[in-house]
Parts: C-alpha cells; structure tokens; sequence
C-alpha cells in the first residue's frame, strides 16, 4: 500500500483535499514521520485519523441543535399563516381567491417542514409549540386565555392585510438566510442536504411574497432583496435586523464594484446573498417567542 499515491488519487477528485487538511508539505513530512515511528499495519489507522478531521460529520449534539433551532422557526411559520387563514380574531380580508390559495400552500409547505424536522429528531426534539406559545404583534399584552389584549410593534397583524404581509416577508428572509448561516454546522452530515431543500423552497415563499407585497402595497419591491443604505429595502423600520448585511458588496475579500466598469453598488449587492448568524436569528425569532419559549 502506497499512502502517497493513494493521496494523490484523492486528490484528483477532491482537489481540495489538503486545504481541509493543512498545507501539503505538512501533511507529506507528518506521513513521512509516521512512516518511522509506526508500523506498516498502524498506517490504516493514521488515515483514517486523517479522513476523519477532512471528512468528518459534524456531532450529533451540534446537528440537534441546528435542527432544533430551525424546527423553532418553522413552528413560528406554520402558526403564523394557519392563523392568518383560521383565526377567528383575523379581521383583514384576502384581496382574491389567488391570494388566499398562495398563503394556504406556504402553510402547508412549513407544516410539511415541521412535521419533517420534528421525526428526524425523535426524542431529542424539542415540546411541540403552540400557536398561543408566539406573540406575533411582537411586544403586546394578552389576557389570561391567551386572547390578545392589546399592542405590539405590529399590534394590527391580524386586522390589516398589508402589515400581515410585511411581517410574512421578514419572516420568509429570515428563513433564508437563517438556513444559509447553518449550513457550515451542517456539513459532512446527511441532513445537510435536506436543510438545502428547505433553504431553496423558503427563497421561493420569501420571492412570491415580495410580489404579493408589492402589489397590495403599490410599491416597488422585487422578488429578491435590492439595494439599500441599511440593506432593509422594505422600508418597514422595526425589520431592519432581518437585513443586517445585505447592502455588502465586498465577497471572498474582493470589492465588487471594483471588478469591472459599470458594476454599480446596487448591482454588487444584489448578485450575493448574506447569511444571518445564530445570534442574529435568535435576536428577531425571540420578538415573536413569548419569554417562557424563548431561544
């Protein structure tokens, strides 16, 4: 068994291979050392090790935890729009049967999410949230059956479509940039590639929603987030930590506007998403959490 070529074969296929690692030079001279200090039979071992630091998945307690974390934000969007579509304190009319239809098929979508999210984890899951669990005015006081009493940043939810919408899309950007910041936790393991498939259907309900929003408010919104001087190109003041980031043009250390002529800031900053943190997550989710639920 030659270990170097067997490395060199790796390598033709995942070119990448000593950048996971460390430098080459580092990773020859360690195998050359081991080569005299261990025996022949003890080299299987030794690249194992070293596929394992490559390769390895992440710990089932970090993985649990990302799930958990996103299971929790899938909850807040489920009994967001099931609300929106059955409560009985939910005043606002839906302006066409289209509309209605849209935000019926994004519940059913974060339902399908939940209900997902929930069996991966088995026992480690975390209790089942209830709709009474959120404050979705975000900051209003309720009575002792949980019926909403009164305020909150966005205390008419429920009773003005338009602000319902604004909220429904804040919630959807945060989604996608919340499952892009978790990805790196997830690599190397299997669940990866479903938060992936979560990841691209919340971009898709985040870009329709953008569209409902623009229409019932009468603005210029796109599908995706544009360019603006605080990265909230929503104009709703109480969302500007969904967007933290946005209005960034600088990618892989390289300023974009400085690639080529007629590259504008506006343009550099929508070719590139940015992904939020946990942190910044937990922050905006805690708002709509009532204190007992929080993350």
């Amino acid at each position: 068994m030659n270990i170097l070529n067997i490395l060199d074969e790796i390598e033709k296929t995942d070119a990448d291979i000593y950048d996971r690692l460390s430098p080459r030079r580092k990773v020859m001279k360690d195998f050359y050392n081991a080569g005299k200090k261990i025996s022949l039979a003890a080299l299987p071992l030794a690249l194992s090790s070293m596929f394992t630091k490559a390769y390895g998945q992440s710990s089932t307690t970090a993985v649990n935890d990302v799930l958990n974390f996103a299971l929790t934000l899938e909850y807040l969007e489920y009994h967001f729009y099931n609300h929106a579509l059955l409560g009985t304190d939910v005043t606002f009319d839906f302006p066409s049967t289209a509309a209605r239809n849209a935000i019926t098929t994004i519940r059913d979508h974060e339902k399908a999410h939940v209900d997902l999210l929930a069996g991966a984890l088995g026992s480690a899951a975390r209790p089942a949230l209830a709709y009474t669990n959120f404050d979705f005015r975000a900051g209003g006081t309720y009575n002792a059956d949980n019926s909403y009493a009164s305020g909150g940043t966005f205390a008419d939810v429920y009773t003005n479509y338009q602000t319902f919408l604004k909220v429904a899309t804040a919630f959807e950007d945060t989604g996608v940039r919340a499952y892009k910041g978790q990805a790196p936790v997830l690599k190397g393991n299997a669940v990866l590639t479903t938060a992936l498939q979560i990841h691209s259907v919340e971009a898709r309900h985040a870009s329709h929603l953008r569209q409902m929003t623009a229409a019932a408010l009468g603005v210029g919104l796109k599908p995706w987030i544009t360019y603006s001087a605080n990265g909230n190109d929503t104009g709703v003041a109480p969302a500007n930590p969904v967007y933290a980031g946005e209005q960034n043009t600088m990618q892989a250390g390289v300023e974009i506007t400085n690639i080529a002529p007629g590259v504008t800031q506006a343009a550099a900053a929508e070719s590139f998403d940015e992904f939020l943190t946990k942190a910044q997550v937990v922050t905006i989710a805690n708002l709509f959490l009532k204190p007992a639920f929080r993350l």
